[in-house]
């Protein structure tokens, strides 16, 4: 299934700068960045749930947000992109 995560750290202090950096990096290991708190992630219910425990053990619940919108196994009719920087289908083909 793919999922939507969208992020807001507080990064008012040196701990949540440090928190930003951790959910980035997180996300970075479960998809693709499409935007700069925005992350595609393709993952099965077992990952999905290892995705929100690890976040969950990130941020700080009073001061930061997560978002998670879950578009299902069917969701190559829901997406649509304007602009530069179109994502890349992670479960097509990779020429190298």
């Amino acid at each position: 299934m793919l999922v939507l995560i969208a992020y807001d750290v507080n990064t008012e202090t040196a701990a949540g700068r440090k928190r930003l950096q951790k959910v980035a990096k997180t996300c970075v290991n479960w998809g693709q960045r499409v935007q700069n708190s925005v992350f595609e992630c393709r993952v099965d219910a077992s990952q999905y749930a290892q995705l929100k425990y690890s976040l969950s053990q990130i941020i700080d619940l009073k001061k930061d947000s997560i978002r998670f919108y879950n578009l299902g196994n069917h969701y190559h009719s829901r997406i649509e992109h304007m602009g530069v920087h179109p994502g890349y289908d992670a479960q097509g083909t990779l020429m190298v």
